[in-house]
């Protein structure tokens, strides 16, 4: 079946009302009226799942006040608390307008992992670095946390101090829209190793404790205090920073904290979110984006933004097809992905301005056919966010594009926004591309990403789950804020495009290349971890990190963490470079600057660079002609080229074989007629061609009718189609449109040749004759 999800997945108690929408058996509904056990109860059966599981939950709270805050004082002794650790592919929200409409006396917290719970200090491993893949957003805590069991021992890493909640998350795992009453500690009881993590348009009335976190970004925030840094640690647009404080070691001046503090986020937008109130029901509200943002919005008691009601969106599940999400987008509705994975033959591909895709419960997009996951078209606007895409066995160009090759449409007041992307190659299955994101449009923001080639898990190795880059910049003006790529073959980000912005950006370079042979970009030792590319004459980046791990016993180097053309414009703020294990190292930071780190004492693993390129540093030539020059511009349009089809046969009918006896139906098989496809339009946007057939003559439903679509000469980006079996056993058939074949958006020109093999099976009682139907070829772009 095209599109079915490939994994069982775990239905959780709904306490949803009749009538309300379709979430599916994924998504559970808590409400105020709720017992606090009952409620715990629906938490611990969510948080129990592996690694690599294939289950999805999302947890929505509606408006209200859960939970008992008396015992806030002495969490050992508090009773009637909501209490519930956040696992892997869970996500918990509240449903109001504004965090503060979901009030939870209690702690939804997660916690690293041990090697033995009863001795945390000697088994620390792994601690939080696998703590990926959840979320909490737009509600409040008062912090009470304890042991779900109230007689654990002492010793129990979940105990936390009053008035404190734990977060010791590494990446994919943010919170937004959370105002916690009390302080907040990212790190585990007893110091275990986290590599996070992302915190936005929050509020925390007390201390943030960092602790152990390697690295951290707040966006947008308002904090009390903040304890703690290691190597990297972020902060634009947060009322109650840390001031700027960041070493150099190229100058000696080292005794300084790790910590880069913007005033003003330079481009900023919230993620979307879902709501319920009792008089409209279910919406999703979109934030508007914010130029030179600070603070959270929502603290002034309203937000910026439009509110979507629900029956603008289509409910998409696992089972649904690539093809049905496409039609219904194509139809002009939004779309959530409710929790799952869904298994796509072809990408999902936006061609509306303003779409909004949102997906619940770490909902998950696995390619099939070595197509991409999802593509956005040469449009404005476009919002997606909370979406996981796997790779699959069969190579991908792509996973995700925005904007087609040389993209024209853009809008700098609402920019196309990816918020909470996540992509693995490998891990939770084999998978290969050659890029993870590929960003064509111009003033696209990305907020949160984390582009992952696995470095553990199912086809995690150099030969196998290959994979060159995790981002691809070429459009204009694009701006990311918390970006995390890693352990891909070449370089983890590729930045073309002028004007670019990177507020926080984390980089592990691969673990696993077998040789300095292996990993030679020309003549250089390895791929610089982030790149800008050579014609690009603007760029600002603040806050980088890049970390070597050579695994493999060998020595290898990577001769520039960081490689740009050295212009006074081209400037990256507060560097740092970290041996963190193994063999190898890295030579310099930025360029030939910064100096090498290696196995050694911490000023030997680790070097900073407060500032590049130097002063003096040459401005790039002029864009223009000067008094003795003259600059010459042709315009050639490009031809509006067509988009056509038609059947490449003088003879339409088919003619399928007499019908063989195969004991409970009898079979007749042929050949579709080819299909000539032809696509010459600039841009090369989506098309897609399909067929759909009535009953037979005689009274024979069409539904025994299927087939299998191939494409016989390859052109125009065509891609076949999904089988479609006969409905003899169950389904419709081709009585339900069915793709012949498509073209995601941004394909070549050309023409293509489409065929189907067809198959008709009917039942043995059938009574002999001649029975005929007609095929209606439908193209859609």
């Amino acid at each position: 079946m095209l599109g079915a999800a490939g994994s069982a997945l775990l239905a959780l108690p709904a306490a949803a009302a009749p009538g309300d929408p379709d979430f599916g058996p994924n998504v559970t509904i808590l409400d105020p009226g709720m017992s606090a056990d009952a409620i715990n109860a629906i938490l611990a059966a969510a948080s129990g799942e592996s690694e690599f599981s294939t289950a999805r939950k999302a947890i929505f709270f509606k408006p209200g006040t859960y939970g008992s805050a008396a015992g806030a004082a002495n969490p050992a002794t508090a009773t009637g608390i909501v209490l519930g650790k956040v696992g892997y592919y869970e996500t918990v929200a509240g449903l109001g307008a504004l965090p503060g409409d979901v009030l939870i006396n209690g702690a939804l917290h997660v916690e690293p992992v041990h090697g033995a719970e009863t001795d945390p200090w000697n088994h620390q491993s792994p601690g939080s670095l696998t703590q990926f893949w959840r979320s909490m957003s737009n509600l409040a805590i008062n912090p009470i946390q304890r042991p779900t069991d109230p007689n654990a021992p002492s010793i129990d890493p979940a105990r936390a101090d009053p008035h404190q909640l734990r977060w010791a998350v590494s990446q994919a795992a943010p919170m937004r829209r959370v105002d916690i009453q009390g302080n907040l500690t990212l790190m585990g009881r007893y110091g275990e190793y986290a590599s996070g993590g992302f915190l936005a348009d929050s509020r925390v009335s007390g201390t943030i404790v960092s602790g152990s976190q390697q690295q951290w970004y707040t966006r947008d925030s308002t904090i009390g205090t903040w304890n703690g840094g290691v190597w990297n640690m972020v902060f634009s647009g947060v009322q109650g920073a840390p001031a700027q404080d960041f070493p150099d070691s190229p100058s000696g001046d080292t005794a300084h904290s790790k910590f880069t503090t913007l005033n003003a986020t330079p481009m900023s937008r919230e993620a979307p979110f879902l709501t319920w109130n009792e008089a409209n029901g279910y919406a999703v509200f979109v934030p508007n984006a914010r130029p030179n943002a600070s603070g959270a919005p929502w603290q002034s008691g309203t937000d910026s933004g439009t509110s979507l009601p629900i029956d603008g969106f289509y409910l998409a599940k696992p089972s649904d097809s690539a093809a049905t999400i496409n039609a219904q987008l194509q139809a002009g509705k939004n779309l959530i992905l409710t929790p799952g994975v869904y298994s796509l033959d072809q990408a999902i591909n936006v061609t509306r301005a303003g779409t909004v895709v949102l997906g619940l419960g770490m909902a998950t997009l696995s390619p099939t056919a070595g197509n991409a996951a999802i593509t956005v078209g040469d449009v404005t606007g476009v919002k997606l966010a909370g979406i996981t895409v796997d790779a699959g066995a069969v190579k991908s160009a792509v996973l995700v594009r925005v904007g087609p090759a040389n993209a024209t449409h853009s809008d700098a007041a609402d920019p196309t926004t990816l918020s909470d992307v996540f992509i693995r190659v490998g891990g939770p299955q084999a998978g290969s591309i050659d890029t993870a994101i590929e960003v064509n449009s111009d003033n696209v923001l990305l907020d949160d990403i984390w582009s992952w080639r696995a470095d553990h898990g199912a086809g995690a190795a150099w030969g196998t789950n290959t994979a060159k880059h995790g981002l691809v910049v070429n459009g204009d003006n694009v701006t990311a804020t918390g970006l995390f790529v890693e352990h891909y073959q070449q370089q983890q980000v590729i930045w073309n495009g002028n004007g670019g912005t990177t507020v926080f950006y984390q980089s592990e370079t691969p673990y696993d290349p077998p040789s300095q042979d292996a990993w030679m970009d020309g003549t250089k030792k390895g791929y610089a971890s982030y790149k800008v590319g050579a014609n690009v004459t603007s760029h600002q980046a603040y806050g980088l990190g890049i970390y070597s791990f050579f695994n493999q016993g060998v020595d290898v180097r990577l001769d520039s963490a960081i490689e740009a053309p050295k212009w006074s414009t081209v400037q990256f703020h507060d560097s740092v470079a970290r041996f963190l294990n193994g063999s190898g190292g890295i030579n310099n930071v930025v360029n030939d600057a910064g100096g090498p780190v290696a196995q050694g004492n911490d000023a030997a693993a680790t070097k900073y660079l407060r500032s590049y390129p130097p002063a003096g540093t040459a401005d790039p030539p002029p864009s223009t002609g000067g008094d003795d020059q003259q600059t010459i511009t042709a315009t050639i349009p490009e031809a509006p080229g067509e988009f056509s089809w038609t059947i490449d046969a003088t003879d339409h009918s088919v003619t399928l074989s007499n019908a063989a006896n195969m004991g409970t139906f009898l079979q007749s098989t042929g050949q579709l007629k080819p299909v000539k496809v032809t696509d010459t339009r600039a841009g090369g946007p989506a098309w897609s061609l399909s067929g759909q057939v009535g009953d037979f003559t005689g009274g024979l439903s069409g539904k025994y009718l299927g087939w299998t679509p191939s494409v016989i000469v390859a052109g125009a980006g065509a891609v076949a189609g999904g089988a479609v079996a006969s409905g003899f056993d169950s389904g419709n058939g081709l009585t339900d449109a069915s793709v012949l074949g498509s073209a995601i958006d941004g394909h070549g020109k050309g023409t293509a040749t489409l065929g189907g093999g067809l198959d008709l099976r009917v039942p043995a009682e059938t009574a002999a004759g001649t029975y005929t139907t007609t095929l209606t070829l439908t193209a859609l772009s």
